[in-house]
């Protein structure tokens, strides 16, 4: 148990069965009545944020995630199965608990897969990946400077705008949060 004047962002805390993720918190106190906690809150498992008052000194659940680095082995049709390892233990993933990062994901990646009491959560993917260029038009020798760009596609399906001088095999650098070119690889 956690009492609400313990709350800091990025904790997590069980709440009406649920599982949420502190993402802002604000202490207030009125100059009539008793002191509360207004915050909000991230739901875990469907991604819904919501507000929620707490009255202070209030105690709610704290849920323990772990962290588990697992191997991505392969993908079946919607499923995508994971090894641990340690254990060298096999679990499987729906792909609507992975989203849109699936497209940043290929065979034999390590990832961190965020579980609660051994229920996947989510994956927590690294801040850039390194993917191979699948399809783009003929790079322009020189082009280095003008500042156009072109689509590409990834090894993974993963379109990005790179520079004219990029070519189908190059490996490239691309920031999972935004899903942009970095630099060649």
């Amino acid at each position: 148990m956690i009492s609400t004047n313990e709350f800091q962002t990025g904790i997590t805390i069980e709440l009406e069965g649920e599982i949420y993720s502190v993402l802002e918190f604000q202490h207030v106190k009125p100059g009539k009545g008793a002191a509360f906690v207004r915050t909000k809150l991230k739901n875990l498992r469907s991604g819904a944020i919501i507000d929620h008052t707490f009255r202070a000194g209030e105690k709610v659940g704290k849920a323990h995630l772990e962290r588990k680095e697992m191997e991505y082995l392969y993908r079946d049709d919607d499923l995508f199965h994971m090894m641990d390892l340690e254990t060298y233990e096999q679990i499987t993933i729906p792909a609507d608990k992975i989203g849109d990062k699936v497209k940043y994901l290929k065979e034999n990646d390590r990832i961190n897969i965020i579980m609660y009491d051994e229920e996947v959560i989510g994956l927590d993917f690294p801040a850039t990946v390194v993917l191979r260029v699948a399809d783009t038009e003929p790079g322009i020798k020189g082009d280095t400077a003008s500042g156009a760009s072109k689509a590409a596609t990834m090894e993974t399906g993963l379109v990005v705008q790179v520079p004219l001088f990029i070519n189908t095999d190059d490996y490239l650098k691309i920031d999972t949060r935004s899903g942009n070119y970095i630099e060649r690889a």
